[in-house]
């Protein structure tokens, strides 16, 4: 799972570079979830190698995985209110 997160992470970087991705990262649309997906990343880290914990570490990688999807959706416009409004509906 971990390999998934940073394949997505690198994909969008080697098709806009190193530096522009880590400005696009910061950006305020972006903001929340880039802090989403690496606080997520770190505690995955240490449910593995610190805690034991496997459960755990299986809830922090689906959570990394939503929130890179989240972010790689905000590249593609209207693409959030697309599935937003898609959950709203199926949801009520």
């Amino acid at each position: 799972m971990l390999i998934l997160i940073f394949f997505f992470q690198t994909s969008t970087c080697f098709l806009m570079g190193p530096i522009k991705q880590l400005k696009k990262m910061f950006e305020p649309t972006r903001l929340i979830v880039t802090i989403v997906m690496l606080l997520s990343l770190i505690l995955t880290l240490c449910a593995v190698f610190w805690w034991h914990k496997k459960g755990l570490a299986l809830l922090f990688c689906i959570l990394q995985f939503l929130a890179m999807t989240w972010y790689s959706l905000s590249y593609i416009p209207y693409a959030r209110d697309a599935v937003l409004k898609c959950f709203t509906s199926c949801l009520s």
